[in-house]
């Protein structure tokens, strides 16, 4: 058997290729960053063929790198920015626009005419989730609706629609499918069935003819051509599903926490969905080959680590994203100032479409110390917002938190938050573990490993940061921060 696994992590800023052992470990990677494309205030697009081009290199290089060939990796998995969604040509493989991603506000008048007849939450006993411009329904019905001649070719069967899992694995063995837990995202698939729904089709117009059939998070799909040639692509999971998978949290209570660009929170509820109702989303965690569908809650935060890369890009405050650790440091306390970073709306537990983001508390005292501090307490405030909502929806008070993500190197950001949940943050000694879920789903497929025990034999604690901050104190401060949360209310009309 070939002795490595390899996985394509395509994130909303960059595309990543990582292989690892049989223990988890890194062996090599690669990664590059795309444009962020903003025609208009609120939009937000890919370039798909970027993407992909990106992703080849990145294989290219990784490979290259470590002395390796498609020969040595017994399969590949994929894992995505989830819910930015992808029309193309069938014929030529052709995107007909650049993708519209997640944080693309343009549908927000389709969300609020929608939510005027039921609600909401009018679909969210078929699909888990509240009507919100995040997911990918409305976004598809905007093309649909707004590129030229689509809506027919779609009808006819000429396009083809997918998340960018879909994508990459139409250009790696040409087949159009996407999985569970991606579908999950749309709006269009029923959670019970796993299906597309025809009434939820109905509902947003979309032609059943462009949609990708649903598979298996784990199982084997294809082939690969190109720079993987004739390696077998085995496992797809939306981004936060896979860390969750990365993480070991197979059993029922267990919880994750991704810091990247934007900030999610996972917890697995086993095999039945448990409906929020404060304000979270039910959603797929995984389906491993023919074995029963594993649910979990969500809570999205849709701006994280986006908010210290505006600190770096727009404010000119910093020169990388990893000085904001020290400029934070530079100051003992935010000097009571707050950051809500809601540049395109709060999502869960608020689900506002009508927030912006603001800056509250400023006095002539704050400084730029001040601000870094704020920006790494907004996540660490947010994040205790989607747990308390968890906690109110399962019953469950977690023991500790697993943590991963690129911010979790952030040691003040990491104790902050601790701080402000009353419970231990716990970082595995693999922090890359959206890319080894990935990797995790690919290999159960193909027998690299036997099954999930293998898996959590693998995870391991790196470094794990326990509460030390008083309760009154912890209280005064995200009492402030609820008070600042408000003041972001009801700016969009």
């Amino acid at each position: 058997m070939s002795r490595f696994i390899g996985a394509i992590d395509q994130g909303t800023t960059s595309s990543r290729f990582i292989v690892f052992d049989r223990a988890g470990a890194t062996i090599a990677m690669a990664q590059k960053e795309h444009a962020q494309i903003f025609p208009q205030p609120g939009w937000v697009e890919h370039d798909p063929g970027e993407i992909w081009r990106n992703t080849q290199a990145v294989i290219t290089q990784a490979l290259a790198g470590a002395g390796l060939t498609a020969r040595d990796l017994a399969a590949v998995g994929i894992t995505n920015q989830r819910e930015t969604t992808v029309l193309w040509d069938r014929a030529n493989g052709q995107p007909v626009h650049n993708a519209l991603v997640w944080q693309d506000t343009r549908v927000d008048p389709m969300v609020a005419e929608f939510s005027r007849h039921g609600g909401q939450d009018r679909f969210r006993a078929q699909t888990g989730l509240p009507l919100a411009s995040y997911f990918s329904a409305l976004n598809l019905r905007w093309l649909l609706d707004n590129v030229p001649g689509v809506r027919a070719r779609a009808a006819a069967g000429d396009l083809a629609f997918g998340t960018i899992d879909a994508w990459l694995l139409w250009n790696l063995c040409g087949q159009h499918v996407t999985d569970a837990t991606n579908a999950s995202r749309t709006m269009l698939m029923n959670l019970a069935t796993l299906e597309w729904d025809d009434r939820l089709l109905a509902a947003f117009d979309i032609p059943r003819a462009a949609l990708p059939r649903i598979v298996s998070s784990s199982d084997i799909y294809g082939e690969a051509a190109g720079v993987l040639a004739g390696v077998k692509v085995a496992g797809i999971l939306g981004d936060q599903h896979a860390a969750l998978v990365g993480q070991a949290c197979f059993r029922p209570g267990e919880a994750k926490n991704t810091y990247g660009t934007g900030c999610f929170l996972l917890m697995h509820t086993g095999e039945a969905p448990i409906v929020s109702r404060a304000g979270l989303l039910t959603t797929v965690a995984y389906r491993f080959g023919d074995a029963a569908p594993c649910y979990a809650l969500e809570g999205s935060v849709a701006i994280a680590g986006a908010l210290v890369q505006w600190l770096r890009d727009n404010l000119h405050m910093i020169p990388s994203s990893d000085a904001v650790e020290a400029l934070a440091n530079s100051v003992t306390d935010n000097g009571d100032v707050y950051i809500v970073p809601a540049f395109s709306g709060l999502y869960a537990p608020y689900w506002r479409a009508d927030a912006r983001g603001v800056i509250a508390g400023l006095t002539r005292f704050a400084n730029a110390g001040h601000i870094a501090r704020a920006a790494l307490e907004a996540t660490a405030y947010q994040t205790a917002d989607v747990l308390d909502a968890m906690a109110k929806d399962s019953g469950i008070a977690l023991a500790e938190l697993r943590v991963d993500g690129g911010m979790t190197v952030n040691q003040t950001l990491m104790q902050f938050q601790a701080d402000m949940l009353g419970t231990g943050v716990v970082r595995p000694a693999c922090i890359e573990t959206t890319a080894l879920g990935a990797a995790y789903a690919a290999g159960l497929a193909v027998g690299y490993w036997a099954g999930t025990d293998d898996l959590r034999r693998n995870w391991a604690v790196d470094r794990r940061w326990v509460p030390a901050m008083a309760a009154g104190d912890r209280a005064r401060l995200r009492g402030a921060w609820a008070k600042a949360v408000e003041r972001s209310f009801g700016w969009k009309d």
